[in-house]
């Protein structure tokens, strides 16, 4: 057990003050923080391990589909070497690690969990409402953790007519403040890519192509844009990132293209999106709703078909980022010596 933690049910609570990358955070908040057994372990001892968010699992898709879904991405991270730690926030805690029944808890309580950002953590907390984390919430447990790497679908970003609305993910403003790299198969094809990209720049977060010049759009391997730089192997990214965090920077986003097998043409699937948006106008769909509503909707109008890209694309995320874990911890590893 590290110092200074304590034992809750089948997780540790950490009272580090410090995590991995040298960020200090309060001891109270790391009152919060509960690591179970097994991620701890690998933690201390300088082993890959991979955050996983839940909202995939509590809104992104249904039951029992989310919860086999969440089971395999933790089997393909493992294979390739790392450790799982899906996060989510229960009975009170900042959980990192969530197995076992109550990885099923989470999948059978979908939609009616809440849905965890940055601004909601207090009061979930206060209140022990079982809750998914977003890409923000993850990377801020994540970090709080000391975990590096965080695996997702895609990430939030600008949505389509935020001139009017202002409907802009948090996902955004934490990646450029907070030090955990996300590998993802870019924006969601719903959302404004060309914004979001503006946004991720104005942040100040390095955008990596994984083996692509251009950035995806989730269900799309192309968006009509480029990313910032085109990187080909594990061990190249982990050199960027060991760079950022000496450099004491915030977050790096890794574009990692859904598998070409899997893949939508851009033009098919914007049809749907079109139709789902349509809908969530008509229906007075707005935001923290609007993500799962699409997400929903494009699932109902492809006959289920974007849920098996969506799977698809997940694992694959998840493949390349347990190759990055295990790429940084060799490094750091190779650095102690």
């Amino acid at each position: 057990m590290v110092a200074g933690a304590h034992k809750h049910g089948q997780f540790t609570v950490a009272l580090r003050a410090a995590n991995s990358f040298g960020v200090i955070y309060p001891m109270s908040a790391k009152a919060y923080l509960s690591v179970a057994g097994e991620v701890e372990a690998a933690l201390a001892a300088g082993k890959p391990v991979v955050a996983l968010e839940s909202t995939i699992i509590t809104h992104g898709m249904p039951y029992p589909q989310n919860l086999a879904m969440a089971q395999e991405v933790e089997a393909v991270v493992r294979a390739h070497g790392a450790v799982p730690a899906t996060i989510a926030i229960m009975d009170g805690r900042l959980c990192v690690g969530v197995s076992g029944d109550d990885l099923k808890r989470l999948a059978e309580e979908g939609h009616s969990a809440a849905k965890a950002s940055r601004r909601d953590l207090a009061n979930l907390l206060a209140h022990k409402v079982l809750a998914g984390t977003t890409v923000a919430t993850t990377m801020q447990i994540a970090a709080l953790a000391g975990i590096r790497i965080f695996a997702t679908g895609g990430i939030g970003g600008v949505h389509r007519g935020a001139e009017d609305s202002f409907d802009i993910s948090a996902d955004l403003e934490e990646l450029g403040r907070t030090p955990v790299a996300v590998v993802c198969a870019g924006a969601k094809s719903i959302l404004d890519i060309a914004k979001t990209l503006e946004v991720l720049e104005t942040n100040g977060v390095p955008v990596l192509g994984f083996g692509t010049d251009d950035f995806p759009a989730f269900w799309a391997r192309t968006s009509g844009h480029k990313v910032d730089q085109r990187v080909q192997e594990a061990d190249e990214v982990a050199e960027i990132l060991a760079i950022q965090s000496d450099l004491n920077m915030g977050g790096v986003l890794i574009a990692n293209p859904i598998p070409q097998p899997d893949a939508w043409e851009a033009s098919a699937i914007e049809g749907f999106i079109s139709q789902a948006l349509s809908d969530a106008e008509a229906q007075g769909i707005k935001g923290k709703a609007t993500t799962p509503f699409l997400l929903q909707r494009i699932f109902e109008l492809t006959g289920g078909k974007s849920l098996e890209s969506n799977i698809a694309l997940v694992k694959n995320n998840a493949k390349v980022a347990a190759e990055i874990a295990v790429a940084l911890a060799k490094r750091q590893a190779a650095d102690v010596r």
